[in-house]
Order: structure tokens, then C-alpha cells, then sequence
């Protein structure tokens, strides 16, 4: 008796037991039916959005060609332009001087700086004010962003635009030119954002403009260090447009331009041997459409427009046909005769 119970228990059990296993097993397949149902209706759903958006974006982009982009109105932004004593630096200035924004200035050229704030107070600019400033040292980036957010507040338009040159062949350039070459054309870029986005983000309103170079999406012998700079301004900057949108903070705007050679000097000597395909671009073009870019939250900005083309071409070529067209088109022997100006800065 003492041993039939168990027994008898164990015999009574076990049906149960099997049925709970049963369920266990029954509603695991069917969690799992579930989970994969969803995934599959996951992935139809956003195979559908891609589709659909493809189309939506693609009429869009049909339509701008023939439909001028709608322009946001800066009046009472403020705006940053490193590099602002001369060149691109210096055109931009007056372009958005007749906007009603208030103009910061950067420069290493304390001189050029002052006659770029004379002539921009002359275009109808509300407030200039100049900085001296290296934007290769991120101590002194630093220090000049505190100044101008106390003296004049939060940048909302911050462009990126100071850059220099060695003109020289990577064994033939100095480290140190190397060096600054780096620190100007890309760190610079670095100091200036962790300098002015927070505050940016936290109004979820401002624009980024990353004056880049098409020899940012392209070799160009005799450019070594220089297209290696630009390359790294250009992952930069979409980088960070892509963190921006990944945060949630749509209202902070990009724009990386990619100008060819520009008229200004720091390119003197160099030469195109197709100009009507490859011109060398005059600097008050080029300057409107930074503004133009700017103003029509335009993300990248090729100049001129045949670099779209080209730029397409050079992802689906095979890399020997590229070569080839390269040499076609005269961009090994574009840096031949290249002078530069005297005092390379931009």
C-alpha cells in the first residue's frame, strides 16, 4: 500500500504532464509563427514605403528642375564664415549681407577680415563683427566661439569655408604642410561643430555648410594631401546630417558643396583642358549658389552641374576606363603649372 501510491500518482500524472508539454510545444510554434508572420509583414511594408518614396522623391526631383525651390527667409540669422577675409569667404559675406543677417568673420588675415566688414556694412548689413582667429587650433576655436556666442549669441548658419593648399606632390610636401593642411581643411570643421551644433540642436533649427571641393570626390594628382582633407570634410559632414536625422533633429539643415577649380587664386597656374565641359568657376557664380544652396536647404551643391555627371560615371566604370577618361579630360596634368597665391588661405 505504502508503494502503490506513488505509482499510482505517477500513472495518473503523466497524462498531464504530456498535455502541459504539448501546450508548451503548441504555443512556442505558435509565438514563433507570429514573430515570423510579422517580419514578413515588416519587410512588405517597408519594401512598400521604399517604393513608394522612391517615386514621391523622384517626381520631386523632376519637378525642381522646371519648379524654383521655395526660399526660407534668414532675416535675423546669424551667420559664421571662416575664411570670410578674402575669396569665396569674402563674396559669401555680401551675398547674405543683403539679407538682413548679422555677420560673424572669421580669419587668420585680421586686415582682409576688416575691409570684407567694410564692405559688407556697405551692402546693407544690420552687424558685422570681425575675429581674428586659426582654425587650425582648436585652443583658439575655442576660446573666439565663447567670445562670439557672448558678444553675439548663437550662430544659427555656420559656414565652414577657411582651407589653404601646398600645391605640391605628396613626397614633396613638407610634413608640417601636410599637417596644417589637415587641421585646416577637415579638423578646423570638427572644433567648429562640437563649438556651435549643440546649441543648434537644442532649438532644432540652424544650417551646416561644409565648403568642400570636387577634388573631395575625386583623385587629383598633384593633390594629394589636399583631396585626402576634403574627402575627410565630406564624410564629416554627412556623417554628422545623418546623426542629426537619426536624433531626431530635422530642423538643422546641411549642405556640402563641391565647387571645381575657383578663380580666386589659390588655384593660379592650373589649368582645364576641356572648359567647356570643366570651366574654371568664376567666384560671384559660385558664391550665389552657396547662398542659393543655402537659402533652398539644397544638401549637396556640385559645381559646374557636370559633375554630376561625371561623378556617376566614375561609380559604375570599370577603374581602368577611369583612368583613361581622366587623362581624356586633363585632370593628371591639371596641377602642372600650379602657383597658388602668395599667402595660401582661403
Amino acid at each position: 500500500m505504502h508503494c502503490a501510491t506513488p505509482k499510482a500518482f505517477c500513472y495518473l500524472a503523466e497524462p498531464c504532464i504530456k498535455r502541459k508539454t504539448f501546450q508548451s510545444v503548441s504555443e512556442i510554434q505558435a509565438r514563433r509563427a507570429v514573430v515570423f508572420l510579422v517580419s514578413k509583414m515588416n519587410f512588405f511594408l517597408e519594401t512598400l514605403q521604399v517604393v513608394v518614396f522612391s517615386v514621391y522623391y523622384n517626381l520631386e526631383a523632376f519637378l525642381k528642375l522646371f519648379i524654383p525651390a521655395r526660399k526660407k527667409n534668414v532675416t535675423g540669422e546669424i551667420v559664421l564664415i571662416t575664411g570670410a577675409g578674402n575669396g569665396i569667404g569674402r563674396l559669401m559675406a555680401l551675398e547674405f549681407a543683403r539679407l538682413g543677417v548679422s555677420l560673424v568673420l572669421w580669419d587668420i588675415n585680421q586686415e582682409g577680415n576688416k575691409e570684407t566688414a567694410r564692405l559688407a556694412k556697405q551692402k546693407g548689413a544690420i552687424r558685422v563683427q570681425t575675429y581674428q582667429c586659426d582654425c587650425s587650433d582648436k585652443a583658439e576655436v575655442y576660446r573666439v566661439a565663447d567670445l562670439v556666442k557672448r558678444e553675439v549669441g548663437d550662430v544659427s548658419i555656420l559656414i565652414n569655408n577657411a582651407g589653404i593648399v601646398t600645391g605640391k606632390k605628396f613626397l614633396e610636401a613638407p610634413d608640417s604642410l601636410i599637417e596644417k593642411t589637415m587641421e585646416v581643411n577637415s579638423m578646423s570643421h570638427f572644433w567648429m561643430y562640437k563649438a556651435f551644433l549643440p546649441a543648434m540642436m537644442a532649438n532644432n533649427h540652424g544650417h551646416l555648410v561644409s565648403i568642400a571641393s570636387s577634388a573631395g570626390l575625386i583623385g587629383i594628382n598633384g593633390l594629394a594631401d589636399y583631396c585626402a582633407s576634403k574627402f575627410a570634410a565630406i564624410g564629416f559632414a554627412e556623417s554628422v546630417a545623418l546623426e542629426l536625422l537619426a536624433t531626431g533633429k530635422d530642423g538643422v539643415k546641411t549642405t556640402i558643396v563641391c565647387p571645381y577649380f575657383i578663380n580666386t587664386g589659390m588655384f593660379d597656374g592650373c589649368h582645364t583642358k576641356w572648359p567647356s565641359v570643366l570651366p574654371i568657376l568664376d567666384p560671384e557664380y559660385v558664391a550665389k549658389k552657396i547662398v542659393n544652396a543655402v537659402l533652398t536647404n539644397q544638401p549637396y551643391l556640385l559645381m559646374p552641374k557636370s559633375l554630376y555627371f561625371l561623378m556617376a560615371l566614375k561609380s559604375i566604370l570599370p577603374a581602368k576606363l577611369t583612368i583613361l577618361l581622366g587623362i581624356y579630360m586633363g585632370v593628371f596634368r591639371v596641377m602642372d603649372d600650379f602657383k597658388g597665391r602668395e599667402k595660401k588661405v582661403q
